[in-house]
């Protein structure tokens, strides 16, 4: 077997969110009366495989830390620079109308026989399918090529682009903001890339073997906690330097969970980023990563709770409220054990 950490993983995701790219989402979902923006899922899966990499023992680079969509030909340059094995996109596909849903449905990996790595190209979107493969629950459509795309035309390093379902399949749509599927697709792409480089893939670290970290400290465990930061709405860096802004956002990530606030990331505040905590009951007034996580799951089963924020207002508790009544609980809009059960799994929901 390689060693992990004599590679550099680069991933990008398409889009952006602030403001969402005109036209990447799917048709008005029912009950929500909202679409999905694309970037809603690019960005998260994007970190849960730089999360994956990391963990495994790679070097990683984020192409976009910003919420905002950025050209391809900045992203081809921050690229280039950087002398990375290979890149991954996370993208979501769509059919020809993208204003209606159709049957169209499935997962599919594609490279560019443009890019001057193209034969390891195919290869790596091979690897990734088959990763993809073993932790989605979608059909494979295996590996195709694309032309005129930067991302994998233009870039100095084998180069693959996951379109991870259809925006516009209504059952796949909804997948797009669950954080277990994102999680899968970003594992997936790892345990793919893995494959492709001979490491061996690490599938989880627990949260006590996490070190402390506080303002000074680099490396990839610094990285870690940036991506997780992230994925909880903020734009850093994933440069593996805890600085000021890092030492803002864990700060107010802190505040946000009801942790002291003293900017040093240990036990309690790992397990918290982690999610890897017993889900908790949760009821109105809580606030935090796990009514993120709910809030998530609801709407993924297209229960209104307006804003993903993490607090558990008034919209939460009625969409709890309708979750229970519609899957034979008791409507009391206390999310413990029994709605834990019906709520976590990928898929489902209102039809």
């Amino acid at each position: 077997m390689a060693n992990a950490d004599r590679f550099i993983i680069g991933a990008n995701d398409e889009h952006g969110q602030d403001p969402p790219t005109v036209g990447k989402r799917t048709p008005v979902l029912p009950y929500i009366n909202r679409s999905f923006y694309e970037n809603e899922f690019n960005r998260p899966a994007k970190y849960y495989f730089l999360l994956a990499c990391l963990r495994s023992g790679f070097n990683v680079f984020d192409v976009k830390s910003e919420l905002n969509d950025l050209s391809i030909s900045t992203r081809v340059t921050r690229i280039n620079r950087q002398g990375l094995t290979l890149l991954v996109t996370f993208a979501y596909n769509a059919a020809a109308d993208e204003n209606t849903f159709s049957s169209a449905n499935g997962f599919k990996v594609y490279y560019s026989r443009e890019n001057r790595y193209s034969s390891m190209s195919r290869l790596l979107s091979y690897d990734i399918a088959s990763g993809l493969n073993e932790e989605i629950p979608l059909r494979d459509l295996g590996v195709g090529t694309l032309t005129e795309i930067g991302v994998l035309r233009s870039v100095n390093c084998p180069s693959s682009l996951a379109e991870c379902g259809f925006m516009t399949n209504f059952n796949e749509a909804k997948l797009m903001v669950d954080p277990d599927f994102q999680a899968s697709c970003g594992d997936g792409a790892c345990i793919g890339v893995c494959e492709n480089l001979d490491v061996s893939y690490v599938p989880d670290v627990y949260y006590t073997a996490l070190p402390t970290l506080r303002i000074g400290y680099r490396g990839n465990s610094v990285k870690i906690l940036q991506c997780y930061l992230n994925l909880y709405g903020e734009e850093l860096g994933v440069d593996g330097i805890f600085g000021n802004d890092t030492l803002s956002a864990v700060e107010q990530f802190q505040r946000e969970n009801n942790l002291a606030s003293d900017g040093i990331v240990g036990r309690m505040t790992w397990q918290t980023l982690t999610r890897q905590a017993p889900l908790p009951i949760l009821r109105r007034g809580n606030t935090g990563v796990f009514v993120r996580y709910l809030q998530a799951k609801l709407l993924s089963k297209l229960y209104p709770v307006g804003n993903i924020d993490g607090i558990f207002g008034a919209n939460t508790q009625s969409a709890v409220e309708q979750f229970q009544r519609e899957n034979n609980l008791a409507p009391d809009g206390i999310v413990g054990r029994l709605t834990w059960a019906r709520l976590t799994p990928i898929g489902g929901g209102r039809t």
